[in-house]
């Protein structure tokens, strides 16, 4: 004979649901912590203002830099036109023809300087050319 308790007996029970929600809250604050920790290796330089610009520099393009009273970098290190030829061919040379290239400069550099560093990078084979700009404010 068999006697029962008076107790009605529980089972213990795992919640998978709220668990699925912590992994979720998890996996998006790592993403947002991950996309906000990028560093743009580049020069700040005082772009102009553009209705069209948008912020879309990333951190794994090649960026060249002009400031106004000509200097000339390549990233964060300083170089000279001759030699951003000679790392565009070497760097470029064979297939690197679809890399983006972000060429930046101050408002005020010339027309001139920004005409040879485009034509340096049109002739290391590369299409991809943008100008970075600041955005307009809204």
């Amino acid at each position: 004979m068999r006697f029962g308790s008076p107790l009605p007996r529980k089972h213990s029970r795992i919640e998978i649901i709220p668990l699925i929600d912590v992994m979720f809250f998890l996996l998006a604050s790592f993403m947002m912590v991950s996309l906000n920790m990028s560093k743009l290796n580049a020069v700040k330089v005082d772009a102009p203002a553009a209705a069209t610009g948008d912020k879309d520099i990333k951190p794994n393009v090649f960026n060249i830099a002009l400031k106004k009273n000509g200097d000339l970098f390549i990233g964060e290190s300083n170089t000279t036109l001759m030699n951003l030829g000679i790392v565009l061919s070497n760097r470029f040379h064979g297939g690197g023809t679809n890399v983006p290239i972000y060429v930046t400069g101050d408002r005020d550099t010339p027309h001139g300087a920004v005409l040879a560093v485009l034509d340096l990078v049109r002739r290391a084979g590369i299409q991809k050319v943008s100008f970075a700009v600041t955005p307009e404010a809204k």
